[in-house]
């Protein structure tokens, strides 16, 4: 087909917004959010992820969802508590890596007053605000040791006692979890409860990367499109083939998320409501080739170089050898990819907890 061709929203919408499609309450206040605000079930893998949800949602089994940053596993909670007997109960979002270490079990469990300094009034936490309903905790990975054990006597003991307190509260939750960590690799190295591991294990589902079930990208494209043009009052759009080419080329690093901002982007700057390949800023470094991403599509590098490297380094040791490698690591990483948080952790394989850490150490963050 000719790259000038174009492909008009109005004669696919049909084809496209057929497909389930599920978004967060009110998206438009998530826009600075490294969470995706919509996910589609068109590609065979997500129909499969769609129908393993029905057959576990209803049930009160403890779920873990598994997934990298971006890919829509808030949304998967939300689906799994709407098709359960307590879509009309509470559903209550947590972000277990946003709060500090001293305050997350005050967070979860709730407080009395006098508890600690600083608490003037007595206050529920966010297990006794599900009540009735779904507890979502992201990033359940970034918890520490002491709140982990709290969490796995409440879901034991079905009751929970808030800080400053001896007596126990009983409580009706469901909890859902989700980490975009391997937290079989977390109970190895010490960092996870194995026992808590398993509790949440019961029913786990796999968030497939964007990358990995292209199916699902055109059809969010088009939502996002449609959500993004009627809120700038653009006419019809179009899509030009080159730029559907790009798109399902590219390896999407950031997943959802990326792909909202990047269609939100070309809205911006295309011109007579034609987006073409140059509207979308994709970064190169991140193209598809051969199923493998790649720089620049060359070839993935051989470890042998930096295994040289290495060698003459340990045969001129110096102070911090270590903290200086992993430094120029995360720097160098950060830079390749532009300074964006999402994707250096997906590139490097930590979680952006982990990262952010290491950056402030650095003095990259203040």
């Amino acid at each position: 087909m000719n790259i000038d061709s174009v492909v008009n929203k109005t004669s696919i919408a049909d084809d496209l917004f057929g497909e389930p499609l599920i978004t967060l309450p009110n998206p438009d206040s998530h826009a600075t959010s490294i969470r995706a605000t919509a996910l589609v079930f068109a590609d065979p893998a997500s129909i499969r992820l769609l129908d393993y949800i029905e057959k576990i949602a209803p049930s009160d089994a403890t779920t873990l969802i598994i997934g990298e940053t971006g890919t829509g596993k808030e949304l998967v909670a939300r689906k799994v508590h709407k098709l359960s007997r307590r879509q009309d109960g509470p559903f209550i979002a947590v972000n277990c890596g946003a709060f500090s270490e001293s305050l997350v079990e005050s967070e979860l469990f709730g407080h009395e007053r006098g508890a600690f300094t600083g608490a003037v009034n007595s206050r529920s936490g966010w297990f006794e605000a599900a009540n009735g309903g779904t507890l979502f905790l992201d990033e359940i990975g970034d918890l520490p040791l002491s709140a982990q054990v709290k969490i796995l006597r409440v879901l034991q003991e079905r009751e929970v006692v808030r800080l400053g307190s001896r007596t126990s509260i009983p409580i009706d939750v469901r909890l859902v979890a989700a980490t975009n960590i391997n937290l079989a690799e977390a109970v190895q190295a010490g960092r996870f409860r194995e026992d808590l591991y398993y509790r949440l294990n019961v029913a786990a589902l796999d968030l497939l990367p964007l990358r990995q079930r292209p199916g699902d990208i055109l059809p969010l494209v088009w939502h996002f499109i449609d959500r993004y043009g009627k809120r700038m009052q653009l006419p019809a759009v179009t899509l030009r083939q080159d730029a559907e080419r790009a798109l399902l080329e590219y390896a999407w690093p950031g997943n959802i998320r990326e792909l909202e901002n990047v269609i939100h982007h070309a809205l911006l700057v295309c011109r007579n409501a034609l987006i073409t390949a140059a509207d979308l800023h994709l970064n190169p470094h991140f193209a598809i080739v051969n199923n493998q991403r790649t720089a620049v599509g060359q070839p993935v590098t051989s470890f042998k170089s930096l295994e040289d490297v290495l060698t003459a380094l340990y045969q001129q040791p110096t102070d911090g050898l270590f903290e200086k490698i992993e430094e120029t690591v995360i720097r160098t990483a950060y830079d390749f990819c532009e300074n964006n948080q999402v994707q250096t952790g997906h590139l490097l394989g930590i979680s952006r907890n982990i990262l952010r850490h290491r950056l402030k150490r650095y003095g990259y963050l203040l």
